[in-house]
C-alpha cells in the first residue's frame, strides 16, 4: 500500500483527507504516537485537555487511555478494511455471475406493519365504530368489527408481533376474514342473497375501513413498485444494497468499480479463470503439504482433495457454458477441454486440441462512398456512379450523379469471414455510343481494412484506366469493420516460434476466443477465412521481454512461454505491445501479472512497495483509474489473491450483515432473504468454495440469535437449513460433499440442542409466539421441525411416543403459563375497574394502591364470584381462540390439545372451587357461572363430559336439586296464600293505573338466576323467602300477559321461569337431565291442577252470591276465571308435556281436568242466565188469561189512559232483559280470551233460554197470550235472535226446532191480537228497520 506521504503529491480535496484519515491507523507495527495523533485528528486534543485539569489521571492512566483508543481505532480500521475486501469479492460476483441467478419463484413478502401504522389502523376502526365515517353498515357487521377491534387489534400479542417485524396487512385481513366466516355462516338464509356475497361485501367494507382516506391508486402503485424491487434487482441496485449492508461509501465504490474494470466482461472472465487456477493450485498444495482440516474420519482427506477439484471443474464447466460476451449475437461453439493436467486424463489431449476449422470469425463491413475529386475530363452532364464489392460477396451500386457534382453518401453493408478482406470500389460513367453494351470504367481502388483501421472517411487515389484522361482522380470513402464478440484483439506483429511461425516475419494476428477456456493466436493472410497458423494459448504465460539480438523488425518485444516452447512477438510501438500483452494475459489465465517496463521504472523511482508490482493492468486508456485506486489505498483490495482468504469467515460476516439488513427493511421477511440477496450469496458460495453446511450452520445460528432477540423467524426456513445440515452431517451429500469436518459436526450438535430448546419454548408460548395463528402455518411448521430435530439421524424416524411426550410436556407448561397470564390480566383489569369506580380516584397513586390492597384483603363472596365469572369468560375465550387459530396446527396431536385444555381448566377449577366454598348456602348467584361454563363445554366435542365437565356437574348437581326443592315449596306456599287473598281482578286492570316503570337498560349476557325478570339485572332473588315474592307491577309490560289473576299469573310465570332456568342449564348428563325434566313437569301438573280446582270453586261461589234478576252483570272477575282456565290450558301444553316420543300423561290428565272444569263453569253460567230469564217470565206470568190480577191490570190501564199518557206495560221488563243480555255478551266477548269457550257458552246460552221460552209457551198452549205478554216475548225473542246471530252463533243453532215453535206461536198470537181493540201498536215478529232504529 502507498504511504500517505506518497499520495499527497497527487491527491486533492476531500478525497485526499479521507484517504489519510482512513489509512492512518493501518501503519501496523510502526505507528508513532505523534503520527497517530496527527492523522486521527481527535485524540491529541482530547489528551491535552485532560492533562490541563488539576484532577487529571496519572501519566500511566493517560497512556492506558491512549492505548485503548488506539486499539479501538485499529479494530475499526481492520473491520473497515475487511468490509472493503469483502465488497470487492461481492462486486465481482454481481458483475459476472456464472453460477446463480435471481430466483423468480420465491414467495412474495408483504409489507410489514409498524407501530405507527398499527395505531393508525386502530384509530380508523375506532372512527368507524364511533360513526365518524361515511361507511354504511348493518348491525351484524358493526358487531363483527367491534369484536375484531376489542379482541384482535387491541391485543398485547398483536403489538408484540408488530414489534417482532412479523405482522403484515395481509395478516390483519386474514384474521378478520376468519373472524367473520363463522358469524356469516350462522346467519339465517336470505332469499336472493348468498352468504358468499355477504362475505365479499364485508371484506370490501373492511378494506375501505383499513385503507381510510388514503388514495387506493397511490397504495397500488407503491405496492407494485415494492413488489417489483422484491422480485428482481439490477446490478446497480445490487451494488447499492451491498454498499448499505457493508457500509461502503459511494466514492469507494466508484474507485473500486473503475479499478476492477467491472464493466469489462473479458476482464471479469479472466479474473474468474485466474481464481479457479489458484484454487486448483491451493488444492495441490494442501495435498502435498498434508495440511488438511480435521475430519470425522481419516479417509475423508483424500476425498476432500477430490471434492475441491471437482467443485473447481464444475465451476469451469459453468463458465464454459456461458456465452463469450453477454448480449452478443455470435454464438461460440463449446469446446470440451481439460484445464489442469493433474486431474484430466492425458489421453484426451488430442480431443482438446484446436483445429483450424474450429476458429470461425464473422465480420460486418460498412462501406460509405462520399464523393469523387479530380473528375475534369467528362462533360458536366455526364452520368457517373460507383460500385462496391467485398471479394467473395455481392456487388452494390450507388445512385447516379452528374459528373459536375459526383457526391453520393451511399452506404453498403457486407458480411465476410475474412479478417483481411479485399474491398473494391470502381467508378463508372454511362456510355453514349449506340452500340455500347457496357458502361465505361474510369478508375478503381482496392483496400484491405482491419478492425483497427480508422473509421472516418479518407481520400484514396484511384488506379485509372485508359479510358480516363484525368491523372489525379481521388475518391473519398469510409470503411467501418466491426470486431466480432469472439475476437479479443488484432493487428500486425512480428512472430517467431519453435513449432509455429518458424520464420521471423510480420503477419496479421487475431486473438480468438473459441470458448470461455480456449483462446488461440491465429495468423491470417489476405482474403482467407481460415487461419494460416494458430497457437492454442493453454498453459502459456505472457510477459514483456527485452529486444532479441538477431531479430530485425519490430520495436517492442514480448513472449509467450510454455514448458518446452517459447514464441517471441514484436510490435511496432509500445502502446500496441501493452494492449497485446493485456489481451493475452486475460486469455492465458496466468497468475503472474505482467507489468510494463515503463511502469516498473516509475514505481521504482518513487520507492513503491513490491505489492504495487502486482497491480492489475487496466486498458491503456484507463491506467489513470488504477493510479487513483493506488493513491486512495484501494490497490491492495483489488490485487489481493482471493485464494489466500478464509472465505468461510468472510461469508459468515456478509451473511450476518445481510440478514440484519433484511430484517430491518420494510418487508415482513421472517428471515427469508430477498431474491437479489439469495443470488449474491449463492454466487459467492459457489465462486469461492464456501461449504454448504458451513453456510447453513451460520445461517441457523444467526436466525436463532435474532429469534432470541425478539424477531419473528419462519420455522420453515429453520427446517430447510437444519435438514440440509443434518443430511450433510449424516453423510447424505445434499450438495455433493462427502466429507464432514469435526467442527461442522460439533457446531451442528450444538445448534441442534439450541434449536430444540427454542422450539420447545415456542410451543410452550404458542399463543404468544404465534398469536391468532399468525404467521400462517408457522406453528404447524414448528411442530414438524421439532419432530425432525428429535430424530437421531435422517433415516430412522423418532418414535411417536417420544415426540408425543415432548409435546405433552410443553403443553402442560403452556397451560400453566396461559392461566398465569390471564389471571394476571384479570387482576390488572379488576384493579383498573376498581380505580375508576373508587370515589377517591383523583387522589395520589400511592393512596389508591393502599386502598386497592385493603379492598383485596376484604374481598366479599359476591366480589369473588364476580371475579371468578370474569375469569371464566377469559378462560373460554382462550380455549376458543386455541380451537379457532391453533387446532389445525395440532391436528396430529388432538388428544394432547384436549389434555392441554383439561389441564388449563383444572387450574381454573382450583380458583373456582375456592370461590364457591365461600358463597352463602342461601345464595344462588353462582348458577350463571355453571351456565357459562356448561354452554361452552357441552358444545365442544372433546371437552364435553370430560374431567373438568364432570367435576362441574358433581359440584352443581346438589345445588340444582336443593334449588328445585325450595322453589317447589315456595310456589306451593304462594299459591295457598294467593288464592286465600285473591280478588280475581285481572292483572291488566290492576296495573293500568300504575305509573310507568323505567327499567334499567342493562345488556345481560348471563342472566341472573333464577331466569325470572330477564331484562332486569339488578333484581336480587332470595329463594328461601320465595313465598313472599309476587309478580312485579311491570311484568305485564314485559310479558304479553293475559287477563289472568295476580295469583295465577304469578304461578304460571314462576313455573315457566323455573322450567326455563332448568332447561337453560342444558344439563349434560342425560339421566339427571331427564329426572329434572320429569320432576318439573310433574310439579307443574300438580300446581296447575291445584290452580284449576281452586278457580272452579271460586267461580261457583261467585255465581251463587250473584243477583237472580236482570240487574245481574257479568263482572270482570268471572271473565278472569275463564281466562285462568285458558292460561292453564296453554301453560299445561308447554309445562306438562313429555317429550322424546313418550306418552304425554301429565298433559293428558291436566287437560281433561281443565276441560271438565270449563264445561262445569259454562254450565253454571248458563244456569244463571236461565234463572234470570225465569225471573222475567215469572213477572209476565201475572198477565195469564183467567187470573184476577190480569183483569184488574187491564181495567186500570184502560181507565188511566183516557186522562194521562201511560207507558206501555211490560216494555221496561223486556228492555231490562235485552240490556242484560247485550251487556253480558259484550263483557264476555271483550274479556274472555278464548273464542272456543265464548262460542260454546253462547250456543248453550241461546239453546237453554230458547228451550225455556218454548216450555213456557207450551204450558200456555190452551190459553191466549195477553197483549202485553205477547209484546214482551216478541221483543225478547227478536232481540235475542238478532244479538246471538251478531255474536257468531251458527244458523243451525239459531233456527232450531224450538225457535221455529216459539216463532210460529208468537206469529199466530200476533195475528189474533191485531184484530182486537188497540192492536199491537207497531210491535211485530216481522223484521222492521224502523223498529231497529227505535231499539237502538
Amino acid at each position: 500500500m502507498l504511504d500517505p506521504s506518497s499520495s499527497e503529491e497527487e491527491s486533492d480535496g476531500i478525497v485526499e483527507e479521507e484517504s489519510k484519515e482512513v489509512m492512518a491507523p493501518q501503519a501496523g507495527s510502526r505507528i508513532s504516537p505523534s503520527r497517530t495523533s496527527e492523522s486521527s485528528g481527535g485524540l491529541a486534543p482530547s489528551s491535552s485537555r485532560s492533562s490541563a485539569r488539576p484532577t487529571s489521571p496519572s501519566p500511566s492512566a493517560a497512556s492506558e487511555q491512549e492505548k485503548e483508543d488506539l486499539g479501538k481505532m485499529q479494530r475499526e480500521e481492520e473491520d473497515r478494511k475487511k468490509k472493503l475486501q469483502l465488497y470487492v469479492f461481492v462486486m465481482r460476483c454481481v458483475a459476472y455471475p456464472f453460477n446463480a441467478k435471481q430466483p423468480t419463484d420465491m414467495a412474495r413478502r408483504q409489507q410489514k406493519i409498524t407501530k405507527q401504522q398499527l395505531q393508525q389502523t386502530k384509530d380508523r376502526f375506532q372512527a368507524f365504530l364511533n360513526g365518524d365515517t361515511q361507511i354504511v353498515a348493518d348491525e351484524a357487521f358493526i358487531n363483527a368489527v367491534q369484536s375484531y377491534y376489542e379482541v384482535f387489534l387491541k391485543s398485547d400479542r398483536v403489538a408484540k408481533m408488530v414489534q417482532s417485524g412479523g405482522f403484515s396487512a395481509n395478516d390483519c385481513r386474514e384474521v378478520f376474514k376468519r373472524h367473520i366466516e363463522k358469524r356469516v355462516r350462522s346467519l339465517p338464509e336470505i332469499d336472493g342473497l348468498s352468504k358468499e356475497t355477504v362475505l365479499s361485501s364485508w371484506m370490501a367494507k373492511f378494506d375501505t375501513i383499513y385503507r381510510g382516506d388514503e388514495d387506493p391508486r397511490k397504495a397500488q402503485q407503491r405496492m407494485t413498485a415494492s413488489a417489483a424491487s422484491e422480485l428482481i434487482l439490477s446490478k446497480d441496485q445490487l451494488y447499492e444494497m451491498f454498499q448499505n449492508i457493508l457500509g461502503i461509501k459511494k466514492f469507494e465504490h466508484q474507485l473500486l468499480y473503475q479499478a476492477c474494470q467491472l464493466d469489462n466482461l473479458d476482464e471479469q472472465a479472466a479474473q474468474i479463470r485466474r481464481e479457479l487456477d489458484g484454487r486448483l493450485q491451493m488444492a495441490d498444495q494442501i495435498a502435498r503439504g498434508g495440511k488438511f482440516p480435521k475430519f470425522v474420519s481419516k479417509e475423508m482427506e483424500a476425498m476432500y482433495i477430490e471434492e475441491l477439484k471437482a467443485s473447481v471443474n464444475q465451476l469451469m464447466a459453468n463458465l464454459e457454458s456461458m456465452p463469450v460476451s453477454k448480449g452478443g449475437e455470435f454464438k461460440l461453439q463449446k469446446l470440451k477441454r481439460g484445464h489442469n493436467t493433474s486431474i484430466i486424463d492425458m489421453g484426451q489431449e488430442d480431443e482438446n486440441t484446436l483445429s483450424k476449422s474450429d476458429v470461425v470469425l464473422s465480420f460486418t463491413l460498412e462501406v460509405v462512398i462520399m464523393e469523387v475529386q479530380g473528375l475534369k475530363s467528362l462533360a458536366p452532364n455526364r452520368i457517373v456512379y460507383c460500385t462496391m464489392e467485398v471479394e467473395g460477396g455481392e456487388k452494390l451500386q450507388t445512385d447516379q450523379a452528374e459528373a459536375s457534382k459526383p457526391t453520393w453518401g451511399t452506404q453498403g453493408d457486407f458480411t465476410t469471414t475474412h479478417p483481411l478482406p479485399g474491398v473494391k470500389v470502381k467508378l463508372f460513367t454511362e456510355s453514349t455510343g449506340v452500340l455500347a453494351l457496357e458502361d465505361k470504367e474510369l478508375g478503381r481502388v482496392v483496400l484491405h481494412p482491419t478492425p483497427n483501421s480508422p473509421k472516418t472517411s479518407e481520400l484514396h487515389k484511384m488506379a485509372l484506366t485508359k479510358a480516363c484522361p484525368d491523372h489525379d482522380l481521388k475518391i473519398k470513402l469510409a470503411i467501418r469493420m466491426d470486431k466480432p464478440q469472439n475476437m479479443k484483439h488484432s493487428g500486425y506483429l512480428w512472430a517467431f516460434g519453435k513449432n509455429v511461425w518458424k520464420r521471423w516475419k510480420k503477419r496479421f494476428f487475431v486473438l480468438v476466443q473459441v470458448s470461455q477456456y480456449t483462446f488461440a493466436m491465429c495468423s491470417y493472410r489476405e482474403k482467407k477465412s481460415e487461419p494460416q497458423e494458430l497457437l492454442q494459448l493453454d498453459g502459456y504465460t505472457v510477459d514483456y521481454t527485452d529486444p532479441q539480438p538477431g531479430l530485425d523488425g519490430g520495436r517492442a518485444f514480448f513472449n509467450a512461454v510454455k514448458e518446452g516452447d517459447t514464441v517471441i512477438y514484436a510490435s511496432d510501438d509500445e502502446q500496441d505491445r501493452i494492449l497485446w500483452v493485456q489481451a493475452m494475459y486475460r486469455a492465458t489465465g496466468q497468475s503472474h501479472k505482467p507489468v510494463p517496463p515503463t511502469q516498473v521504472q516509475k514505481l521504482n523511482s518513487k520507492g513503491g512497495a513490491s505489492a504495487q508490482m502486482d497491480a492489475p493492468i487496466s486498458q491503456f486508456s484507463g491506467l489513470k483509474d488504477a493510479d487513483r485506486a493506488q493513491k486512495h489505498g484501494m490497490d491492495e483490495f483489488i490485487s489481493a489473491n482471493p485464494c489466500s482468504f478464509d472465505h468461510a469467515s468472510l461469508f459468515e460476516m456478509v451473511q450476518r450483515l445481510t440478514l440484519d439488513h433484511r430484517l430491518n427493511d420494510t418487508f415482513c421477511c421472517l428471515g427469508w432473504f430477498s431474491p437479489g440477496q439469495v443470488f449474491v450469496l449463492d454466487e459467492y458460495c459457489a465462486r469461492n468454495g464456501v461449504r454448504g453446511c458451513h453456510r447453513h450452520l451460520c445461517y441457523l445460528r444467526d436466525l436463532l440469535e435474532r429469534s432470541d432477540n425478539g424477531n419473528m423467524i419462519d420455522p420453515t426456513l429453520l427446517h430447510y437449513s437444519f435438514a440440509f445440515c443434518a443430511s450433510h452431517v449424516h453423510g447424505n451429500r445434499p450438495d455433493g460433499l462427502s466429507t464432514v469436518k469435526v467442527d461442522e459436526k460439533e457446531r451442528f450438535e450444538e445448534i441442534k440442542e439450541r434449536l430444540r430448546v427454542i422450539l420447545e419454548n415456542q410451543i410452550v408460548h404458542f399463543r404468544y409466539c404465534f398469536p391468532f395463528g399468525r404467521p400462517e402455518g408457522a406453528l404447524k411448521a414448528t411442530l414438524s421441525l421439532l419432530e425432525r430435530v428429535l430424530m437421531k439421524d435422517i433415516v430412522t424416524p423418532v418414535p411417536q411416543e417420544e415426540v408425543k411426550g415432548v409435546i405433552r410436556k410443553c403443553l402442560e407448561q403452556a397451560a400453566q403459563l396461559n392461566y398465569t397470564r390471564i389471571t394476571e390480566y384479570a387482576k390488572v383489569e379488576g384493579k383498573k375497574r376498581e380505580m375508576y369506580e373508587h370515589p377517591v380516584f383523583c387522589l395520589a397513586s400511592q393512596v389508591m394502591d393502599l386502598t386497592i390492597q385493603n379492598a383485596g384483603r376484604l374481598v366479599t363472596p359476591a366480589k369473588k364470584l364476580e371475579e371468578t365469572i370474569r375469569l371464566a369468560e377469559l378462560v373460554i375465550e382462550v380455549l376458543q381462540q386455541n380451537q379457532e387459530h391453533h387446532a389445525e396446527a395440532f391436528a396430529w396431536w388432538t388428544d394432547l390439545m384436549v389434555e392441554h385444555a383439561e389441564n388449563f381448566l383444572a387450574l381454573y377449577g382450583v380458583d373456582m372451587d375456592a370461590a364457591l366454598e365461600i358463597q352463602s348456602p342461601e345464595s344462588w348467584d353462582s348458577f350463571p357461572l355453571f351456565q357459562l361454563l356448561n354452554d361452552f363445554l357441552r358444545n365442544d366435542y372433546h371437552l364435553c363430559n370430560g374431567k373438568f365437565h364432570k367435576h362441574l356437574q358433581d359440584l352443581y348437581a346438589p345445588l340444582v336439586v336443593r334449588y328445585v326443592d325450595l322453589m317447589e315449596s315456595s310456589i306451593a306456599q304462594s299459591i295457598q296464600k294467593g288464592f286465600d287473598r285473591e280478588s280475581w281482578e285481572p292483572v291488566k286492570s290492576l296495573t293500568s293505573n300504575l305509573p310507568n316503570v323505567n327499567l334499567p337498560n342493562v345488556n345481560l349476557q348471563i342472566p341472573k338466576v333464577p331466569n325470572l325478570p330477564v331484562p332486569v339485572a339488578g333484581l336480587s332473588v332470595n329463594l328461601p323467602q320465595m313465598p313472599s315474592f309476587s309478580t312485579p307491577s311491570w311484568m305485564p309490560a314485559i310479558y304479553d300477559s293475559d287477563n289472568g289473576s295476580g295469583t295465577t299469573e304469578d304461578l304460571f310465570w314462576k313455573l315457566d321461569a323455573l322450567q326455563t332456568f332448568i332447561r337453560d342449564l342444558h344439563w349434560p348428563e342425560e339421566e339427571f337431565a331427564k329426572h329434572l325434566e320429569s320432576r318439573m313437569q310433574l310439579m307443574s301438573s300438580d300446581m296447575i291442577e291445584n290452580c284449576v280446582k281452586r278457580t272452579r270453586m271460586a267461580f261457583e261461589s261467585k255465581l251463587a252470591k250473584a243477583s237472580r234478576s236482570t240487574d245481574f252483570r257479568i263482572s270482570p272477575s268471572i271473565c278472569t276465571m275463564y281466562n285462568v282456565m285458558v292460561d292453564a290450558k296453554d301453560q299445561s301444553a308447554k309445562l306438562c308435556a313429555m317429550e322424546m316420543g313418550q306418552e304425554k300423561q301429565y298433559h293428558t290428565q291436566i287437560d281433561e281436568l281443565i276441560e271438565e272444569s270449563v264445561k262445569d263453569m259454562i254450565a253454571l253460567l248458563v244456569a244463571k242466565f236461565v234463572v234470570i230469564l225465569e225471573s222475567v217470565l215469572a213477572k209476565i206470568s201475572r198477565y195469564d188469561e183467567g187470573t184476577l190480577f190480569s183483569s184488574f191490570m187491564s181495567f186500570t190501564v184502560k181507565a188511566a189512559s183516557k186522562y194521562v199518557d201511560v207507558p206501555k206495560p211490560g216494555m221496561d221488563v223486556a228492555d231490562g232483559y235485552v240490556t242484560f243480555v247485550r251487556h253480558s255478551q259484550d263483557m264476555l266477548r271483550d274479556k274472555v280470551n278464548e273464542e272456543v269457550y265464548i262460542e260454546r257458552l253462547f250456543d248453550q246460552w241461546y239453546t237453554a233460554t230458547m228451550n225455556l221460552l218454548g216450555t213456557w209457551l207450551t204450558e200456555r198452549m190452551d190459553q191466549q197470550l195477553h197483549v202485553y205478554q205477547l209484546k214482551i216475548l216478541i221483543r225478547i225473542v227478536k232481540k235475542k235472535y238478532r244479538d246471538f246471530r251478531l255474536q257468531g252463533v251458527l244458523d243451525s243453532t239459531l233456527n232450531s226446532k224450538m225457535y221455529d215453535t216459539v216463532r210460529n206461536r208468537l206469529t199466530l198470537e200476533e195475528a189474533t191480537a191485531s184484530v182486537r181493540e188497540g192492536g199491537m201498536q207497531g210491535i211485530s215478529m216481522k223484521d222492521s228497520d224502523e223498529e231497529d232504529e227505535d231499539d237502538d
